[in-house]
């Protein structure tokens, strides 16, 4: 096998100013992982290069890194898999403070975690209770997806929510928050959901759908927070933007098929919501000026029969 290039950021906060990349030649054993190509180049070319690993087995989560773009776990991942024309680009996580080379600061990633109540928080009346608080196996099979995550950070690292908005709680947090949401032994479902639904919670998320692709188990973030979702717009929590939002949507294509773009940001804001509703006109003032204002009339669109009748089928199930 051919040599491949392994071209890797490094960052010493005691000597560089900025990151620079440094390349190391290695022919790729067989069966290799980027986690052992990188064990290799630190024992036998740069014993500087710093990176986490522990377990080496994809249970940790520990070594998470970028791979031309996009964070793999380096364990799990085989080597050849990532070397594009014998070269692969290897960076530390992203949305996160770069420690050292491809170590970074997970601080604010466990704070928002914690942020969540990663915890059970049973009926405090069974406190006498000394048998097992036992699940059926349809009661388990809701949070068992969950209950795979390894708190990589991997899905935190390439979610486009968290690029813009730092105070997002993340997907890693908002797929551990499902596992308690919804496991039939905690007694909190509703105060969870409530301060899930707030700011920065579970309607701030963009659906790029990066986290899940990223996910190297099970607990794919996005379709954790769609289950969240379900749960606030089930349970009656939708006094907030984002539920409003949806809700809206829904309305819109059901009544004409199409998106009304005229209705739907006031619906969204709320109608009784003078302050956000003032705050709607400066941007409807600057879509009219240049000539982007959507029409008053919105004509229903000509298969509105069968998007009535997909809608009647979804509400019978």
């Amino acid at each position: 096998m051919s040599e491949t290039t392994f071209k890797i950021q490094r960052f010493n906060p005691e000597k560089d100013k900025e990151t620079y990349f440094q390349e190391f030649k290695l022919e790729i054993p067989k069966g290799a992982t980027l986690l052992d190509c990188l064990n290799l180049i630190k024992w036998t070319q740069d014993g500087t290069l710093t990176f986490r690993m522990s377990c080496r087995s994809a249970i940790c989560g520990s070594c998470s890194v970028r791979a031309n773009g996009h964070a793999v776990l380096a364990c799990k991942t085989q080597a050849s898999s990532v070397a594009q024309n014998d070269q692969v680009t290897i960076k530390p996580l992203g949305n996160m403070e770069i420690i050292k080379d491809l170590a970074v600061d997970l601080t604010e990633f466990w704070k928002k975690v914690e942020a969540i109540k990663p915890w059970l928080m049973p009926d405090e009346k069974k406190e006498t209770q000394t048998t097992e608080r036992t699940q059926s196996v349809e009661e388990f099979l809701k949070i068992d997806k969950a209950s795979t995550c390894i708190m990589c950070s991997s899905c935190y690292s390439d979610c486009c929510s968290m690029a813009v908005d730092k105070s997002f709680l993340g997907p890693t947090a908002l797929a551990k928050a499902q596992r308690f949401v919804e496991d039939s032994r905690d007694k909190e479902t509703i105060s969870r959901i409530k301060e899930l639904s707030e700011d920065a919670g579970i309607w701030d998320c963009t659906h790029c759908g990066e986290c899940s692709q990223r996910c190297p188990t099970e607990a794919k973030p996005l379709d954790r927070i769609v289950s969240l979702r379900t749960v606030a717009l089930n349970s009656g929590v939708t006094n907030n933007y984002g539920a409003r939002h949806a809700k809206a949507f829904v309305k819109s294509i059901k009544s004409s098929g199409i998106l009304n773009e005229n209705t739907i940001p006031v619906a969204s804001m709320g109608f009784f919501n003078i302050p956000g509703l003032l705050s709607l006109i400066p941007v409807g003032i600057r879509m009219f000026l240049k000539g982007k204002n959507p029409p008053l009339i919105h004509h229903p669109m000509q298969e509105l029969d069968d998007v009535k009748r997909i809608f009647k089928k979804f509400e019978e199930k």
